[in-house]
């Protein structure tokens, strides 16, 4: 019986193109716009570090000064002090711990015709590739004494290794980093995480950087961050020196801690440690620091902002005008159908059955337009993806969940639009209509 009310759709859309047209374009505007919107919150709102979200956090000190709190969500500032990360470093609580910022760096190769071009570096330590789980095609990262000493290698990611090498194995070979020599030591594989959470203070959507540096190369190389830099208060040193012994903040900390009596043993090492630098003048603020798990960092960074939201229930709001648009043309369609209804009411059919068939063509209106809906909307987030010119790349784009779910909205939105039509048409009298045959 499914069939047959399928075919019967089939036939009365083919009787009315026009109006069948235009209900189905409003199911395609409604779905294709509101999917657009939905598509890239759910796509922001992502945490590529969700396998991991119970054991790793991220590290905030309070060493803001005394008389202001920092600007931030939970008033620690967002990154630490090269002087504390440094001491943070000798603590060997952690399985793994990282600290980082970002940097660029000017690559090129001795007597390749490939030309030098600016390239974004992460400057890290050693466990950064351990804690976030990124796989090596080649090679592997270097020894921990890199870490607080000079050593000029480089772990490069596949795509940089397919344009310097041609994809080929690298290890051993030398990259002229802003004209000094280093030593490739490893290929990373593909890792794109979107959001790109171990560092959302310098874009959350941005690529990952194409080259990692030691920790240990600051002083050599007066490495300073590419990224945000804030600080209070200079110090009393002066150059590069006086910076890093400065209260600026600049670098990323993340730790892994395994199970609960090892995040509290860090956490009384924290709570040492900042007592420790009060002792010495430091830290003024009242003792407060924050260890937040991938999840809560992405929230307290608000990654996925209260706009976004609200462009997300605006964008619903605009889906629900669309159906009730169709709900209209449906209507009128339905009731020109009427004596139709009419016939075969009385020859026996049931309200149940001419309720049925009619829901059941506003559901193939439903499926029609959100077909339609979904290219619009692949279309919509192409066009987004060539605005952001490759910065939107990771979120600009639908997976399989989103394209069930705009096919899910699509039908519920036809369901909606058609209840009420087909209730009225079942709802008909047959006596009206055989009298004016």
């Amino acid at each position: 019986m499914i069939g047959y009310y399928i075919s019967l759709a089939l036939r009365s859309l083919r009787r009315t193109p026009t109006l069948s047209a235009l209900m189905v374009a409003a199911i395609a505007v409604g779905v294709g716009a509101s999917m657009t919107v939905l598509t890239l919150n759910y796509m922001m709102s992502q945490n590529a570090l969700e396998h991991k979200d119970d054991v790793l956090f991220a590290v905030q000190l309070d060493s803001w000064d005394v008389n202001e709190a920092a600007n931030t969500t939970n008033e620690i500032p967002w990154q630490l002090t090269y002087r504390d990360a440094q001491a943070l470093l000798r603590s060997d609580i952690p399985t793994h711990q990282v600290a980082m910022h970002r940097y660029g760096f000017t690559v090129e190769l001795e007597e390749s015709a490939i030309r030098p071009y600016t390239a974004d570096i992460r400057v890290t330590t050693r466990d950064f590739f351990n804690l976030f789980d990124i796989p090596f095609i080649y090679g592997g990262t270097w020894e921990k004494t890199a870490d607080s000493s000079p050593m000029q290698v480089v772990i490069l990611s596949k795509a940089t290794n397919e344009k310097l090498f041609s994809g080929e194995d690298s290890v051993g070979e030398t990259v002229i980093l802003n004209s000094q020599p280093f030593t490739v030591i490893g290929v990373i594989d593909t890792w794109e995480p979107s959001p790109k959470v171990y560092d959302v203070n310098n874009g959350s959507f941005t690529k990952v950087e194409s080259l990692f540096v030691p920790f240990g190369l600051h002083r050599k190389l007066e490495i300073y961050s590419w990224g945000n830099t804030n600080g209070w208060d200079s110090g009393e040193g002066e150059g590069y020196e006086g910076f890093l012994q400065s209260e600026s903040v600049w670098i990323q900390y993340w730790v892994e801690l395994t199970n609960k009596e090892q995040k509290t043993e860090y956490e009384n090492f924290l709570t040492a440690y900042i007592q420790g630098q009060k002792d010495q003048g430091r830290f003024e603020r009242p003792l407060k620091f924050a260890l937040s798990k991938p999840s809560e960092w992405l929230v307290l960074n608000e990654v996925l902002s209260d706009d976004n939201r609200v462009l997300g229930w605006v964008s619903l709001a605009f889906l629900l005008v669309c159906v009730i648009n169709a709900v209209a043309l449906l209507l009128a369609k339905f009731l020109r159908k009427a004596p139709e209804a009419g016939v075969r009411r009385a020859l026996g059919a049931s309200r149940n059955a001419i309720f049925t068939q009619h829901l059941i063509e506003s559901s193939t209106i439903g499926i029609l337009g959100g077909i339609a809906g979904i290219l619009l909307a692949f279309m919509g987030i192409s066009g987004i993806r060539y605005l952001a010119m490759g910065q939107q790349d990771t979120v600009a784009r639908m997976d399989w969940v989103m394209v069930i779910a705009a096919i899910g909205l699509a039908l519920i939105a036809s369901l909606l639009a058609g209840l009420y039509p087909a209730w009225r048409i079942s709802r008909t009298n047959p006596s009206i209509y055989l009298k004016t045959q």
